[in-house]
This record gives structure tokens, C-alpha cells and sequence, in this order.
């Protein structure tokens, strides 16, 4: 197959010149990273790029703050794994997220951590991904999302195709991890208040991680005004609406010390056999809030920029279609999603180089150097860069730009089949690595598969940015997301 040598929306040849950006007393790199807020995710991609071999550089924040940013395989190996006792989420970060995550798995370190993977590992058993695609994942795709294309494609409506992914995400992860089903995903489009609510506090949160002043922000906390305001508002939305999803759970009585049959049962077992502080509602709260954020914006982030791809790459999207019309029939099993390495590695390769959390930040417990020689002072926060790392040449190779899912494959000597062959995570860490390497992989996997085995198929999706000669615009906050949305034209297949 032909590589396509289109170059990708966001995807730049990293610049040789690029420079640190000037430093000056007290205010450090103010005046680039105030040009550049808009863009930080490229800027600062730009930056490590062009500090090769290193792939490291230091940012100067205001007041004497520095901030670590590495693309350098061997510093994210011993950051994530090799010393991940010193790198933790710290002071700073959890307090940026509390009011959006409390002391969910996502924002907390130690044993309240641990207790809440330990409890959670339990729910992503192959039994439990088998009852994900047939009982969840098969009804939001049958019986909503087809429904809505077929009438989109008919009345030739233009949707955007990225809150339509969350609302399909947000109504999964609600339902496997909660029993609950909150319903988004309807022809109708009814008002998701509490998404909306979710949305607004994940964008004031990403603010509060890139203020310029962190001293601004926690006065307007304190003070209750603008957006500290909003976020307080918004934050209280979401959690009384986890509350009345335990409440509802509780009411039922659907769990028991026998079986649990989501994630929350599991948890609320775990509250009433242990007596422990951790136990309490808000902490039952933050948990649930916590998945949601994982199952709604990544796996939406992630199909969303996959879409725009395929559109971009026919000949990508023509061996996807070829591999599913060859193993695929009219019921799409479990083990007929699983069992599909051509469609994983196109997968694979979108999430290169659109990556559903461009950059994770940890915080130094300790004095440390890196392994490239950085010296990371106690308190330091440290960001490795999954978004600069898909695009380093001396990885990837002189076509990283292109968009090549055989990059991720090689042929079967004896079938001449397609095999799928991962990368080093630490290489590749789009699903974090280490100890806190994400759970939810092998869901989120099959959850688009099942969506591109459903759709692709049927239809067609012409993003509208094509028909008028221009590109969508990367936004990130704690993912990253297509500005004013993924806006689609649909047609169904003849054939």
C-alpha cells in the first residue's frame, strides 16, 4: 500500500532553530509562554524537538518556578517506573484538580491510590470486557449511534462528530462502571447538563495548571468571583449528580457481598466491610467523577482525530474496511473486535500523533537527576510529552509525519496476515507505563474498535474543514480536543 504523504493538521517539521525561550529575573519566560497559551501543547513540542539528542528541556515560569519538559525515553522510563516513588501528583497538582477529582485514583498518590487501583484492577478481567461489548457497548451503537447516522446521513445534516463520540462515551463509562444510564446519546440531543458541567470544570481546571500566576486563581477561590465562581458552581452539579447515582445504587440494592456488577457496586462493598475515613460518600463521589473523566474524554479524543485521519488517508481507511469485511460478520463478537490488527495499529498510529492526553505532569518528592543528566530540584514539576515523542524522527523514522499504520505491523511468515507489534511504553506512553499504566486499556481499545467496525462500514464521514480548504485546530485542556468541534458531513455506502 501506498504511504500517504499528506501532512497532518498540527503536524509540524520540528524547526532546528527553535530556541529555549529567553529567561529574564523574577518573570522568567513570561512573555513566550503569555504568546503562546494558546498553543502550548506545539510550542512546547517544538521546543523539546529542537533540543535533540536530549529531548529535555527547562521552562522558567514567574517567580523562580521551573518546569521540566522531556520527550527523552529513558528520563519517562524513570519517571514512570525506575524511581516512581519521586514522582508523584504533589502539592500542586492535586490541588489544581480537587474540586474537579478530590481524592479519586486520578489525583491522589500512596495508599489511597493503591487501595483504589487494587479495587478497580478487579473490573477489567476478560469476563468483564466480554459483558462491556455485548451488554454496553452493543446497545449505544445499535440501537443510538447507527440510528443517528442513518437519519443524519438521509436528511444530509451536518453533525459534530466529536459531542456526538461524548455523548456515546459518557453514556458507556456511566453504564459499565455505575449502572447507570444518563441517556445523551439520543436523536432528540437532550440537554446534557451534567456533561456540560464536566466540560466547564475540566476547562477552567487546564487553566488553573497553565496560569501564569497560581496566586490569581486561588484568590479568586477564595473570593467566590468569575471563573473560581463558575468552576464552584458546576463542581457542586456533578457532584450532587454522583450522589444521586449512589443513592439510586443504594436504593436498589444491585450488589451484594457476592458478585459486584460494576465498578461502583464494588466499591460500595468495599465501603460497608471496612471501616476506614476513605470510605465516606465524597470519597465514593470522586471515584465516580474520576472514571468518568477517563471513559468520556479519552477514547471520544482519541476516535474523534481518528475520523479526521481516515478521511485524510483513503488508503488507510480502504484496508480498514477490507480487514473488517474479511473477518467481521453481521454481529461483530467480542472476539472478532479483539482480533483486529490492522484496525489497533491504525489505532495506534492516530493516538501518535494525536495523543487523548498530550502531556502528563508529576511533581519531584526529592532531589533527582534524570538519566540525559537534568537536574530535577525537590518540588519541581515534571512533564513528559507522549505528543512530542510521536513526532521524533530518530524514533519514528523520516516519515513520521505520515499518517502509516504498518509501521505498527509485520507480515505472518507462514499466513501472510497482518501482526500487530507494540512499541516500548516508554517509547510510546499514550497509556501512561509503570505502576500507574492505564486500566482501562484493553476497554478503550475494544470500545473503538467496536465503534469503526460498526460505522465504517455503512458510512462515510466528510469532515466539513475539507470541503472548505481548511484543517481543524488542536485546543487541550486536560485532553485535547478539535476547536468548535469535529463538524461532519455523512453519506452511506452504496456497497
Amino acid at each position: 500500500m501506498n504511504i500517504s504523504k499528506t501532512i497532518l493538521t498540527n503536524v509540524f517539521i520540528y524547526p532546528k532553530s527553535t530556541k529555549i525561550p529567553r529567561s529574564y529575573p523574577i518573570i522568567g519566560s513570561y512573555f513566550s509562554i503569555k504568546s503562546n497559551i494558546n498553543r502550548r501543547i506545539q510550542w512546547t513540542s517544538e521546543i523539546v524537538l529542537s533540543t535533540l539528542p536530549s529531548l529535555t528541556f527547562t521552562l522558567y515560569r514567574p517567580l523562580g518556578h521551573r518546569h521540566i519538559f522531556t520527550a527523552n525515553p529513558s528520563n519517562v522510563e524513570h519517571i514512570l517506573k525506575t524511581c516512581f516513588h519521586n514522582y508523584q501528583k504533589g502539592y500542586l497538582g492535586k490541588e489544581t484538580l480537587k474540586d474537579l477529582l478530590g481524592n479519586g485514583i486520578f489525583n491522589a498518590d500512596g495508599e489511597i491510590w493503591k487501595y483504589q487501583r487494587k479495587l478497580a484492577s478487579h473490573e477489567f478481567n476478560s469476563k468483564s470486557l466480554r459483558k462491556f461489548i455485548e451488554n454496553v457497548v452493543d446497545v449505544e451503537l445499535f440501537d443510538r449511534l447507527i440510528p443517528i447516522l442513518i437519519m443524519s446521513a438521509s436528511q444530509k445534516r451536518i453533525l459534530d462528530f466529536q459531542d456526538l463520540l461524548q455523548r456515546f462515551t459518557f453514556d458507556n463509562i456511566c453504564m459499565v462502571a455505575y449502572g447507570y444510564d444518563p441517556a445523551y446519546l439520543l436523536p432528540s440531543f437532550p440537554e446534557a447538563k451534567f456533561a456540560n458541567a464536566f466540560e466547564e470544570v475540566v476547562r477552567i481546571s487546564s487553566d488553573r495548571f497553565n496560569s501564569l500566576a497560581p496566586f490569581i486563581w486561588k484568590l479568586k477561590r477564595i473570593l467566590n468571583v468569575g471563573s473560581e465562581k463558575k468552576l464552584r458552581v458546576c463542581a457542586t452539579q456533578i457532584r450532587d449528580m454522583a450522589k444521586e447515582m449512589i443513592k439510586q445504587k443504594k436504593e436498589r440494592s444491585s450488589y451484594n457481598k457476592r458478585s459486584s456488577d460494576d465498578l461502583l457496586s464494588r466499591f460500595l462493598i468495599s465501603s460497608s466491610d471496612e471501616q476506614q475515613n476513605m470510605h465516606d460518600e465524597e470519597f465514593i463521589i470522586d471515584i465516580v467523577i474520576s472514571f468518568i473523566l477517563a471513559g468520556r474524554d479519552t477514547a471520544s479524543a482519541a476516535l474523534t482525530w481518528f475520523i479526521w485521519l481516515i478521511s485524510k488517508n483513503p488508503e488507510v481507511e480502504k484496508e480498514i474496511l477490507k480487514e473488517i469485511t474479511n473477518t467481521m460478520t453481521s454481529s461483530l463478537t467480542y472476539d472478532e473486535v479483539k482480533d483486529m490488527p490492522y484496525t489497533h495499529a491504525s489505532l495506534c498510529e492516530s493516538m501518535r500523533l494525536y495523543p487523548p492526553v498530550p502531556v502528563d505532569t508529576k511533581e519531584a518528592m526529592q532531589d533527582d537527576i534524570l538519566p540525559d543528566g537534568t537536574f530535577a530540584k525537590k518540588g519541581t514539576r515534571i512533564s513528559y510529552h507522549p505528543y512530542a515523542m510521536g513526532r521524533v524522527e530518530d524514533i519514528w523514522g523520516k516519515d513520521w509525519q505520515a499518517f502509516r499504520p504498518e509501521r505498527w505491523l509485520k507480515r505472518d511468515v507462514k499466513t501472510g496476515n497482518w501482526k500487530f507489534v507494540p512499541k516500548d511504553p516508554f517509547v510510546y506512553p499514550v497509556f501512561q507505563a509503570g505502576p500507574r499504566v492505564c486500566l482501562g486499556k484493553d476497554m478503550a481499545f475494544l470500545q473503538m474498535k467496536k465503534v469503526v467496525a460498526g460505522v465504517l462500514p455503512r458510512f462515510r464521514f466528510i469532515p466539513v474543514v475539507v470541503d472548505k480548504g481548511e484543517e481543524p485546530v488542536l485546543i487541550a485542556y486536560l485532553t485535547i480536543k478539535v476547536k468548535g468541534g469535529l463538524m461532519v458531513r455523512i453519506e452511506e455506502r452504496t456497497n
